[in-house]
């Protein structure tokens, strides 16, 4: 008999029902519930510091995934939360057990879904468990948008320009609660000032990333702003004085703005709370009609006039149908796909902004150049013009019959086809069909009950060999059904290979730019240009 133990506690403690004694308490029911337990084979999950909330627990995990090998007759926990707190987690894991015909108690509330009214109580059960996470969960939202609409800091990662200090207040029931609010940090408020400043005066953020690292400015991480870094910080509310004009502009938007007119200030600062969803991935930005505008207790910086209008040139920056963005420009063939190898990130196009005949010439600049000048990059541009024609006639010398890269593909793909007619898997079936009917031979031997005792054993030492060799040969059948797998994949990319070389002369000309770029995509692997010479990578070279 096999017996899986399950236990977790969300926090590092001793107290309450820890580890040990939930694991001390399942061996109890064991010892006294489940018959012919003597020489149960007893294997012990238990994950301490993780919460109910999903299943992405690491001995959890693992104990889902042995379940399926050891196919054990029981798996035992504390309580039913202790699996999950989540009815379509906890109905899966069931559902996954009863597949398995494996049984599940839970000891506290003595459920045992071999029985039918056991497995309907189980579920009922789940439901109330995660009606109780929801409404905590509610409760605390509930409580942090209550402290939120006071004014004060939260707690996390203090915003550019501020730190923060503990503030106590008193409050009904005579207990001390701590409190946090934002407390100015003049050196880098300066730099907070030089943004919005510069990007009234630039209306671009390359504009400021580009001003910031010509001053040689700097995050308080010791790193360059990012053009992210810089957006989030224009975009943050927290900069914004509490004034009418700011009150009007988020009333607009839909924000649940918790201060009257009269409550206006030109000194105090807003604070904007449920600004991310942290219940999904990456905590994506929410809209701004779920965001919540307070005033804070720290001063103001922008007026919101100012505010609002960065806010609205950020807009109008917004590439739209009408108005690509500038990499998506429609006259530079290979705009984003070289690489400088001085810094190694990707180049783009930029038209010159010299006033002479030539009003389409244009250069590919790294974007650490484009960002921050030759600060970041002193890599030479390289010409656009040229560097389209270029690599347009190499790709088309490349793409001739008579290029012993086509021959080069056709000796592959022939290794290729030559690899799939000598069928390994084919012998290994023989060879698991002779061992099968070996086997099957050695049983028939000894169910006609003849055999003396030396027999048998000797048959089982036989079978149980014959059995190792059969589980061997399935393995090694299911690497050769991969290493066929990826033949079968790399002759398909050959073959693609092949057809796009040949499209390329026949209809290159014909073609839109986008579909040009997509179609140099298919063949070349990478561009890199070094500041004197441009290297091209064949995909296959």
């Amino acid at each position: 008999m096999k017996i899986f133990i399950y236990s977790r506690k969300s926090v590092y403690t001793g107290k309450g029902k820890s580890i040990d004694n939930q694991i001390g308490m399942c061996r109890e029911y064991i010892s006294s519930k489940i018959p012919d337990n003597d020489n149960a084979e007893i294997s012990i999950y238990e994950d301490e510091g993780f919460s109910a909330k999903n299943t992405d627990r690491p001995q959890f995990q693992k104990m889902l995934f042995d379940l399926k090998q050891d196919k054990p007759d029981y798996v035992i926990c504390y309580r039913l939360d202790r699996i999950s707190r989540n009815v379509s987690d906890f109905s899966s894991f069931v559902e996954e057990l009863n597949n398995l015909d494996i049984s599940f108690v839970c000891i506290k509330e003595e459920f045992d879904t071999s029985t039918p009214m056991g497995k309907a109580m189980m579920y009922i059960a789940s439901v109330f468990a995660q009606l109780e996470r929801e409404t905590i969960a509610e409760r605390v939202r509930d409580n942090m948008l209550m402290l939120a609409r006071t004014g004060r800091w939260l707690g996390g990662t203090t915003p550019t320009g501020f730190t923060s200090e503990k503030t106590q207040e008193v409050i009904l029931d005579g207990k001390i609660k701590t409190a946090y609010k934002l407390k100015d940090n003049p050196k880098e408020l300066k730099i907070i000032d030089c943004i919005f400043e510069k990007f009234l005066e630039l209306r671009s953020l390359s504009g400021v990333s580009k001003h910031l690292i010509k001053q040689d400015i700097k995050s308080r991480t010791g790193k360059y702003y990012s053009l992210l870094g810089i957006k989030d910080i224009l975009q943050n509310p927290v900069y914004c004085i509490a004034d009418e004009t700011a009150r009007e502009y988020f009333t607009s938007c839909n924000s649940d703005v918790c201060f009257e007119r009269k409550d206006c200030s030109k000194r105090y600062g807003l604070l904007a709370y449920n600004k991310r969803d942290y219940r999904k991935k990456n905590a994506p930005r929410q809209s701004m009609d779920k965001w919540i505008i307070a005033i804070g207790k720290h001063k103001g910086r922008i007026s919101g006039k100012k505010w609002v209008s960065v806010q609205n040139i950020l807009k109008d920056n917004i590439p739209t149908g009408t108005k690509p963005a500038v990499m998506h420009n429609d006259y530079a063939l290979l705009s984003g796909l070289i690489t400088c190898k001085q810094c190694q990130s990707r180049m783009f196009a930029k038209r010159r902004s010299s006033k002479g005949h030539n009003q389409t010439a244009f250069d590919y600049i790294c974007s650490n150049k484009l960002r921050g000048g030759t600060a970041l990059c002193n890599c030479k541009n390289l010409n656009g013009m040229q560097a389209d024609d270029l690599v347009c006639e190499h790709l088309c010398n490349f793409a001739k019959p008579s290029y012993k890269f086509y021959h080069l593909l056709e000796e592959l793909k022939c290794k290729l086809q030559a690899q799939e007619q000598d069928d390994p898997i084919a012998d290994i079936d023989k060879k698991i069909d002779h061992y099968t009917k070996e086997i099957d031979h050695l049983i028939n031997i000894l169910s006609q009950g003849a055999a003396s005792p030396s027999v048998v054993k000797k048959v089982n030492l036989k079978v149980s060999a014959l059995d190792d060799n059969i589980a061997s040969l399935k393995t090694e059948k299911t690497a050769r059904e991969q290493e066929l797998s990826l033949t079968s994949e790399q002759e398909l990319q050959i073959d693609m290979l092949s057809t796009t070389l040949a499209s390329f002369n026949d209809h290159f000309d014909i073609l839109t730019i986008q579909e040009k770029r997509t179609l140099i995509k298919l063949i070349v692997k990478k561009i890199v240009w070094d500041g004197t010479a441009l290297h091209i990578f064949i995909d296959g070279d």
